[in-house]
């Protein structure tokens, strides 16, 4: 028996909790990105468009057969689904070995290669069991029309900003001396 009431446990390390943190929002990312690209497939005719906010905002399936940007979608070779594929898979690799490498006190650039590589991982699933990435967010304005892109599209541009507010220093504390 013990004598006194049992001590609470102490909080995991910082470095604990951004990494389960990383890990949720990595789930978080794949789950909303699966989950509307199922939608779309089931709702939405290939090639068909909603429209979200007149002449700006569609939704519009279409298929991406290529790499970042629709980059090859409309180059046609042998094989091309999986050089396309393993090119990705190649990338993501590379990724998850530069993640492992960095501290848990870059904090701003971990969470910028965990939204890196959630979308990574979802287009890659779209690669492989689809043999083309489902976009469906097709932006308009005025005249100029950009690629229509998915969630795990805006995680990978929303990562490579962190990364890039991180690599400038923006968020980090200098102390000096006098």
């Amino acid at each position: 028996m013990s004598d006194g009431p049992a001590a609470a446990a102490p909080p995991p390390p910082v470095s604990a909790r951004l990494h389960r943190f990383e890990i949720a929002l990595i789930a978080a990312i794949l789950v909303a990105d699966q989950i509307t690209k199922a939608l779309v497939r089931a709702h939405i005719p290939l090639h068909d468009s909603i429209t979200v906010v007149a002449g700006w905002l569609h939704l519009t399936h279409v298929r991406n057969t290529g790499a970042a940007f629709g980059f090859l979608n409309a180059v046609d070779f042998p094989y091309k689904q999986a050089v396309v594929a393993l090119a990705a898979t190649a990338a993501l690799i590379g990724i998850a070995f530069y993640a492992a490498r960095v501290s848990s006190h870059e904090r701003i650039a971990r969470i910028g290669l965990a939204m890196i590589l959630a979308g990574a991982v979802g287009n890659l699933i779209d690669r492989l069991w689809l043999g083309s990435v489902v976009d469906f967010v097709d932006v308009v304005f005025g005249s100029w029309h950009f690629w229509a892109f998915n969630v795990a599209d805006s995680a990978i541009t929303l990562g490579v900003i962190a990364m890039m507010i991180d690599m400038i220093g923006l968020g980090r504390h200098v102390s000096t001396t006098s």
